[in-house]
């Protein structure tokens, strides 16, 4: 009997899925029902290939009451701008939760992953952050530095932005960006340690192998989301800050302690709590994460497959409304 899959493009895909409260809400949910303890969700399968300067994850979840669910395949090959190719990006495969069959097939580029994972930050900010962030700072001049800021934006709706990058040009034409999106005052921050003592929510989107925010640098009133550690290698913030912060949350402990920023404070020894609480705790009401409007929290992002389900089961709901996407047989 042919089974029909719908099929959707990236292109598909961005006239029926983009960056709003309903899909921050989506994400929200879906760390939530992480912290119920019924969430199947598999640590994440991460092969390299060195000859190609190449890295592939794997990432799915099954959350029950949700009619499906998404295994996502993220290929990153970091020589591919050589070849005038992205070094990112990836598909999802939507699978029905009750006869495990294929209902759909994101070839995305990555896209789907770009709006969870924006959205995930958004999550950390409504429930980290100050309730008044005046000035949101964004280390950082990627895809990423720019969704993460509009994301944000959606829960805390700051005044001015100030953007940190190695690179002068990227990092302007990142803040002429944001400043056309949000309407908003965007400039170039040179001096990162100044970026941070003026803003209350810093936002950090490197692929820094060495911290680009130090411990000193933390104020009173500070939330930081810490979004661009994802491998072992990786590490943006001063593993002393995790130590010091009134408050360290993870997406999830188990990637954090091998992938995330934790990773790096546990190796100096300068971890010595009991482990963090993670996020949807946090949402869920089972932990404390911000206590008071001085508290310094800092929420380590390193990415997971509930998000991936939640956003692929968004999709396929909103691209049927829009009427999107090629039916296929199977």
């Amino acid at each position: 009997m042919p089974h029909k899959i719908m099929m959707l493009t990236e292109a598909d895909l961005r006239k029926s899925v983009g960056l709003s409260s309903e899909v921050v809400d989506v994400v929200e949910r879906a760390f939530a029902e992480l912290a119920s303890g019924k969430v199947v969700m598999p640590p994440i399968l991460s092969m390299a290939i060195p000859e190609a300067n190449g890295e592939v994850d794997v990432k799915t979840a099954y959350i029950p009451g949700f009619d499906g669910f998404a295994i996502k395949v993220s290929p990153g090959f970091f020589d591919n701008p050589k070849l005038g190719l992205p070094s990112l990006n990836g598909l999802m495969i939507l699978f029905s939760a009750k006869t495990g069959l294929v209902e759909a097939l994101f070839l995305d580029n990555g896209y789907l992953t770009d709006i969870r994972t924006a959205a995930a930050g958004a999550v950390a900010a409504r429930h980290l952050a100050p309730k008044d962030v005046r000035t949101a700072g964004v280390m950082g001049t990627g895809v990423q530095a720019r969704l993460q800021i509009e994301a944000a934006h959606l829960v805390r709706p700051f005044e001015k932005v100030l953007v940190w990058g190695r690179d002068a040009d990227k990092a302007a034409a990142c803040a002429a960006d944001i400043a056309a999106k949000l309407g908003i005052e965007a400039s170039v921050e040179s001096e990162p340690a100044r970026l941070v003592a003026e803003s209350q929510l810093v936002i950090t989107t490197t692929p820094a192998r060495e911290p680009v925010l130090k411990a000193d640098w933390l104020h009173a009133g500070l939330h930081i989301t810490a979004m661009g550690s994802d491998q072992g290698e990786k590490n943006e913030i001063d593993p002393r800050a995790l130590a010091e912060a009134d408050a360290y949350i993870c997406d999830r402990v188990s990637q954090c302690e091998k992938l995330g920023e934790l990773r790096s404070a546990i190796a100096q020894g300068l971890w010595d709590r009991d482990m963090p609480a993670e996020l949807g705790a946090v949402i869920a009401g089972h932990a404390v994460g911000r206590r008071s409007e001085s508290d310094v929290t800092i929420c380590d992002l390193t990415g997971t497959g509930v998000q991936d389900t939640a956003i692929a089961t968004f999709a396929r709901r909103t691209s049927a409304t829009v009427g999107v996407g090629t039916v296929m047989e199977a």
